[in-house]
């Protein structure tokens, strides 16, 4: 299993001495098998799994600071840690193959699709594709209308990904989903629900994805 430990601080150490750790645990017993410093002052984080549990992803937010990505690799004798996105992207899921990454900016602007091995971007989808929601009001500024991503979607399957614009949406009505092309990353378009659909679509990767409702009293799982 891995932890991330947000700390330890020294007594009364500023902020730039925080040491965070990453660490790789056996999940028998609790020994610790490797553990290295994540070289950041973590707001929050989150494991983002691979199908090699030897293999981890690990998305940091630091706030308005950035959002550094660690991508950790465990062969059983050593652990090594690799940054990608010039520490300015959000982790948001691997394809099931586990060949690919999905990211979005720290600005939630654009989606990339990484190829696993060493971090590389195999594509890229900009917000700008995306058409306002369409009951905004004709006043409101362009800027102001256009959408931007979620912190949140993932593979339906090998090569279609599931994606929201719920945050962008909310001010004026309920949000969006969309599906994308995961192969040329291109807007395949928005998800018709047969009811009032609230909060994120989280993907599973076996081609469905699920959504909760807005009382957290049912599971709603979805296929293509």
């Amino acid at each position: 299993m891995w932890a991330h430990v947000h700390g330890p601080l020294e007594h009364d150490a500023p902020d730039h001495d925080r040491r965070e750790e990453w660490l790789v645990i056996d999940a028998a017993d609790g020994t610790v098998l490797a553990r290295t410093q994540t070289r950041t002052a973590a707001a929050g984080s989150v494991h983002v799994p691979h199908p090699d549990p030897g293999q981890m992803g690990l998305t940091i937010g630091e706030g308005q600071d950035g959002s550094p990505l660690r991508w950790g690799k465990w062969d059983g004798h050593a652990l090594i840690v690799h940054s990608f996105g010039d520490e300015d992207r959000v982790l948001l899921g691997v394809s099931p193959s586990g060949d690919r990454l999905l990211t979005v900016t720290h600005d939630q602007d654009v989606l990339a699709v990484h190829r696993v091995a060493d971090g590389s971007v195999v594509a890229e989808l900009n917000a700008e594709v995306l058409p306002p929601h369409p009951v905004f009001e004709e006043e409101t500024t362009d800027d102001e209308a256009q959408a931007f991503f979620d912190y949140e979607g993932g593979f339906v399957d090998e090569n279609t990904l599931v994606v929201g614009t719920v945050e962008s949406d909310e001010e004026f009505g309920t949000g969006r989903h969309w599906l994308v092309d995961a192969v040329h990353m291109q807007l395949i378009g928005q998800i018709a629900y047969p009811f009032e659909v609230p909060g994120l679509p989280k993907a599973l990767g076996d081609g469905t994805w699920y959504t909760v409702s807005s009382l957290n009293h049912a599971l709603h799982i979805w296929a293509l």
